[in-house]
């Protein structure tokens, strides 16, 4: 079996270092600028995992994992050439670039490629969790794209082909997946809180609603999943809501109306009538009382 190294100590590196070891994978060393922190990285990931100089990881190991802050990719990519690596494999974990980034491995011969995980990962414990069973995209040429995808399978996940150029449109459709559901349940909560409930008590409320409407989601899709006052086309209600948000901080008012816009797209599949339609885009858009 081919020997893996890890470059990087963030939460991503240690979880995938982790799962990778349990599964029987050789990792054998984990890099890092500070010591104390990638020997606590190592620790984590276990199966003897020795904690090294970023420098020396092309003498460790034949493959490479990155996973380091997506501005530090290249940084890492000239420093693993300048140490000799002239072969093997290097995957990058970011979802935004592709290849390019890799560009002094790719010169020197080394088989390059990406696997980005479409997992939310807040810390390494967690990630061991969620990380198995979940979609990764992956790109590179022969020997990288069969890694990427290898891992993928390996942690029971779904490899996903994007190419460079769509992986900014992919990244996007992730950020709005986790980091904006994040915002939305925030923005809610502030609402139920000013409403009378304590923090506490607003998040344990919207949680069941939130759980329920995701599953539904992604068991029925989004368009049969739809429902509340814009899939009824009830104009009124929304109306009472804008008024109601007046005093919201504008952030919230303007994600309100924007999400809105979007759902009323939705209702438009599921079949909302044009007048009734209308008359909320007006409302959403603040062009109450106005023709056109």
């Amino acid at each position: 079996m081919d020997p893996i190294g890890i470059a990087g100590t963030g939460r991503v590196a240690q979880a995938l270092g982790r799962l990778l070891a349990e599964r029987g994978e050789p990792v054998v060393a984990i890099a890092g600028r500070h010591l104390p922190r990638t020997r606590g990285a190592a620790k984590f990931v276990g199966s003897g995992a020795k904690p090294v100089a970023l420098a020396e990881l092309p003498s460790r190991a034949t493959h490479i994992l990155i996973a380091v802050a997506d501005g530090a990719i290249e940084e890492v990519a000239r420093v693993l050439a300048n140490s000799g690596m002239a072969r093997g494999v290097v995957l990058h974990t970011c979802g935004t670039v592709g290849t390019e980034v890799l560009a002094p491995l790719a010169s020197a011969g080394v088989s390059c490629g990406s696997l980005h995980p479409l997992q939310t990962v807040a810390t390494p414990e967690g990630g061991v969790v969620a990380l198995p069973g979940s979609a990764f995209a992956i790109d590179g040429d022969g020997p990288a794209l069969e890694w990427a995808a290898a891992i993928a399978l390996l942690l029971g996940g779904e490899p996903l082909r994007i190419p460079a150029a769509q992986r900014p449109l992919y990244h996007a459709a992730a950020v709005m997946a986790s980091n904006y559901v994040i915002a939305l349940m925030d923005a809610a909560a502030m609402l139920m809180n000013a409403s009378g409930t304590s923090e506490k008590a607003s998040l344990r409320a919207i949680g069941p609603l939130v759980r329920t409407s995701v599953e539904n989601a992604l068991n029925l899709g989004p368009v049969l999943a739809l429902t509340g006052p814009i899939q009824r086309g009830d104009a009124e209600t929304v109306a009472s809501h804008l008024n109601a948000l007046a005093g919201a901080p504008a952030s919230v008012c303007g994600l309100y109306r924007s999400a809105g816009l979007h759902a009323l797209d939705v209702a438009a599949r599921r079949g909302l009538a044009r007048d009734r339609a209308d008359s909320i885009r007006r409302l959403l858009e603040g062009r109450e009382g106005k023709n056109g």
